[in-house]
C-alpha cells in the first residue's frame, strides 16, 4: 500500500545515473504517492532526464554541474513544506514512506532536521565498520553527510541559508550551519548507497582522502581547487 505525502518534495541531484536512478525512482513510487519529485540534472547525456520525466518528475537542468548548485536549484523549484534530499545512487527501504509520514505529523518535528543510517552496498566488514563510525559521527558530532539523505522543513532550510552553490563540501557546509541553530536527528531507517566510490580505492584510502580534503577546506583552500583534485582521483 502506498501512502499520500502531499506536503513532501523529494529533491535528487543527478548526472549520468541512468543505471541507478530508476531503482531509486521505483522505491519512491512503491512507498508513496502524491509527493512532488524534482530532479536537478547537471547535463546528463545518458538519458537520465528522460527516465526521470517518465516517472512523473519535474526535471530542471543545472549547468555547469555541481551537486551544491543542483541541490540549491532543486530546493528552489520544490513546492512542498518538507524537503527530502537524496543522492541518485541511493536505495530506500520499503517502510520509508510510513516512517517519514509519521515524522511530518509529529509535533515539533519541523524544529529538527532528520537523516538516514548509512548502509553501503555491497557490504563488507570494513564498510560495516565505516557505517558504524558514520553513525557515531552523526549522533555525537551532528555531522551526517549527503549520502545519508536529509529531511528538513522548508522554513528551517531557508532560515539556515540552504545549500550553497559550491562544487564540493555542500553537505558538510549545510549541516554545520544547521547544527548551530537546530538538532539533527536519526530517522532510524537505512539508506543504502552504491559502493562504487569505495570500490575504486578502498575504505581506508577514501576515508583518508576525505579527511585531508575537509582539513584543507578548513584551512582556506578554495573549493574549486579541492573539487578538481577530488574528481580527478
Amino acid at each position: 500500500m502506498t501512502l499520500a505525502i502531499p506536503s513532501l518534495s523529494v529533491v535528487i541531484p543527478c548526472l549520468n545515473e541512468s543505471e541507478r536512478l530508476p531503482l531509486l525512482l521505483a522505491d519512491l513510487q512503491l512507498g508513496s504517492h502524491d509527493h512532488e519529485l524534482v530532479i536537478a540534472d547537471g547535463g546528463s547525456i545518458d538519458g537520465s532526464p528522460v527516465i526521470a520525466r517518465l516517472s512523473g518528475a519535474h526535471v530542471i537542468t543545472v549547468e555547469p554541474a555541481g551537486r551544491g548548485r543542483q541541490l540549491a536549484a532543486g530546493a528552489r523549484r520544490a513546492s512542498g513544506r518538507w524537503l527530502l534530499f537524496l543522492h541518485a545512487d541511493s536505495r530506500l527501504p520499503k517502510t520509508w514512506a510510513e516512517r517519514i509520514r509519521s515524522i511530518l505529523l509529529a509535533p515539533q518535528a519541523a524544529a529538527s532536521a532528520w537523516y538516514f543510517d548509512l548502509h553501503i552496498h555491497p557490504g563488507t566488514p570494513m564498510r560495516h565498520l565505516l557505517a558504524q563510525a558514520v553513525a557515531l559521527r552523526s549522533r555525537w558530532l551532528q555531522r551526517p553527510y549527503g549520502d545519508q539523505g536529509l529531511l528538513i522543513h522548508q522554513t528551517l532550510y531557508e532560515s539556515c541559508g540552504g545549500f550553497a552553490p559550491v562544487p564540493l563540501m555542500e553537505d558538510l557546509d549545510l549541516v554545520e550551519r544547521l547544527s548551530a541553530v537546530s538538532t539533527l536527528r536519526p530517522l532510524r531507517l537505512p539508506l543504502t548507497t552504491d559502493g562504487r566510490r569505495w570500490d575504486r580505492c578502498g575504505v581506508l584510502q577514501r576515508s583518508l582522502q576525505n579527511f585531508k580534503l575537509k582539513r584543507r577546506w578548513k584551512q582556506g583552500v578554495a573549493l574549486e581547487t579541492l573539487a578538481r583534485e577530488y574528481y580527478a582521483s
